[in-house]
C-alpha cells in the first residue's frame, strides 16, 4: 500500500494538474481585477503550459480528451436551461438566423478568396468555420451577467444551438469537399439517429412534465445523485455517438430531459464541479493549440483577418437580431457576442485537413485565429457595450 502511495506520489499527471491548478488560480485572480471572464484564463493556461510555451504540458491527448468530457457538460448544462416550449417559439430565429449567417460567411470568404485565388473547397470550409460561435464562451457569458432569460438571450442561445445542429450536416458536406463519400449505411444511421432525437424532444414538448425513473430515491442521497446525473448525461451522449452524431447533441437532449422532470436543481448541484474542471481543461487545450511563433511570422495577415471576422460577424448578427429585435443597440450588442468562432469548428478544421480539403498552412492560420477570437471575445464585447453605453 505504501508502495502504490509513493509510486503515485512521481506520477507526472498528477504534477501536471496541480500546475496547471495554480495557474489558472493566479490568472483567474488577475483577471477577476480587471472583470474578464474566466475563460481566459484558461486559454492562457494552455498557452503558457502548451507546447508552444514552457512545453510544460506534453501529454496533450490526456488534456484534449478530457476537455472533450467538458464539451459535453456544457452541452448538458445548456439543455437545462432551456424551456422547450419557450425555445419552439423562437424557430425563426434559430433556423432563418443561423442560415443567414451561413449564407453570408461563405459570401464574404468568397470576396475574400476572389482577390487571393483561393481554391472552391476552401472558400465552402473557411464560411462554414467562421459562421460557428461560441455557446461555451457566450452562455457562460449570459449566464454571468443575467441576461440568459431576456428576449436577447433566448435568441441568441437559439442561433447557438442551430449552429451545434447543423454542425453534421457542414461535417458531411466537408468530407465531401475532400473526396470521402460516407456509406449509405452511415447516410441511413444517422438519419435513424436524426428521427428519433425529433421524436424525443417532441416526446418532451407533448409531456411537458416528465418523471424520471427512481429520482426521489436519490433525493436525499447525494453519492447517488452525482452517479445518476453523470449516467444520464452521458449515457445520452453515447447513445447519440453511435447514431454518427454528435455526443454533445445527446447530453443537450438529457439536459432538457432534466428540465422537463423540474429536477434541474439536483442535477446542477451534483456534476456542477465536475462541469467547472473539465469546461477548464477544454479551454486549456484550445490555448495549447496557439503558436507563438507563427503568429509572430504570420501576425499582419492573423490581425487582418480577425478584424475582417469581428466586424463581418458582428454586423452580420445584428442585422439578423434587428429584425427579430427592433432594437439596433442590442442587435449591435448581440451581434458581438456572436462575433467569435466557436469551439466546434476546431472539429470542422481537422476534419477538412485529415480529408487534404486545405493545406497544413491553413490549418494553421485557422486554428491560431480561431482559438484568438475565443480569446478576445469577452473583451470584444465589454468595448461594444462601452461604446452603445448599455448597462
Amino acid at each position: 500500500m505504501m508502495t502504490m502511495i509513493l509510486l503515485s506520489a512521481f506520477n507526472p499527471n498528477i504534477l501536471l494538474f496541480v500546475l496547471i491548478g495554480l495557474v489558472v488560480i493566479f490568472l483567474g485572480a488577475l483577471l477577476r481585477h480587471y472583470k474578464q471572464p474566466y475563460v481566459v484564463a484558461y486559454i492562457l493556461a494552455g498557452v503558457l503550459l502548451g507546447k508552444h510555451g514552457f512545453k510544460i504540458i506534453t501529454n496533450t491527448e490526456l488534456i484534449d480528451g478530457l476537455g472533450e468530457f467538458g464539451l459535453i457538460l456544457i452541452l448538458f448544462f445548456i439543455g437545462m436551461e432551456i424551456n422547450l416550449p419557450n425555445f419552439i417559439k423562437k424557430w425563426k430565429v434559430a433556423v432563418f438566423g443561423t442560415i443567414l449567417q451561413i449564407l453570408a460567411s461563405i459570401l464574404i470568404v468568397t470576396l475574400i478568396g476572389y482577390f487571393f485565388n483561393w481554391q472552391f473547397n476552401r472558400i465552402i470550409i473557411l464560411g462554414f468555420v467562421i459562421s460557428l460561435s461560441s455557446s461555451a464562451v457566450i452562455i457562460k457569458l449570459l449566464q454571468d451577467n443575467n441576461e440568459s432569460s431576456s428576449e436577447l438571450g433566448e435568441n441568441i442561445i437559439s442561433i447557438l444551438l442551430m449552429q451545434d445542429i447543423l454542425i453534421v450536416p457542414m461535417l458531411i458536406a466537408t468530407n465531401y469537399l475532400g473526396g470521402s463519400k460516407p456509406e449509405t449505411s452511415e447516410i441511413i444511421l444517422q438519419a435513424v439517429g436524426g428521427i428519433l432525437l425529433i421524436i424525443g424532444i417532441v416526446w418532451i414538448l407533448k409531456e411537458q412534465e416528465i418523471t424520471i425513473p427512481f429520482s426521489k430515491s436519490f433525493e436525499k442521497d447525494h453519492e447517488l445523485q452525482v452517479f445518476f446525473a453523470f449516467s444520464l448525461c452521458f449515457g445520452c451522449a453515447v447513445m447519440t455517438s453511435l447514431f454518427g452524431l454528435s455526443a454533445a447533441l445527446g447530453a443537450f437532449v438529457a439536459g432538457m430531459v432534466v428540465n422537463s422532470a423540474k429536477s434541474t436543481q439536483w442535477f446542477h448541484d451534483s456534476l456542477n464541479s465536475f462541469r467547472i474542471i473539465f469546461v477548464a481543461l477544454f479551454f486549456v487545450s484550445i490555448g495549447m493549440l496557439i503558436d507563438a511563433k507563427f503568429f509572430l511570422i504570420h501576425w499582419k495577415i492573423i490581425c487582418i483577418l480577425i478584424f475582417t471576422i469581428y466586424l463581418s460577424n458582428t454586423f452580420i448578427n445584428a442585422f439578423i437580431l434587428q429584425y427579430f429585435e427592433k432594437n439596433w443597440k442590442r442587435s449591435i450588442y448581440g451581434g458581438a457576442m456572436l462575433a467569435q468562432i466557436g469551439e466546434l469548428s476546431f472539429v470542422l478544421i481537422s476534419t477538412a485537413y485529415f480529408a487534404n480539403v486545405i493545406t497544413e498552412f491553413t490549418y494553421q492560420l485557422t486554428i491560431i485565429i480561431t482559438a484568438l477570437t475565443l480569446l478576445m471575445s469577452p473583451f470584444w464585447i465589454v468595448l461594444t457595450k462601452k461604446v452603445l453605453k448599455l448597462k
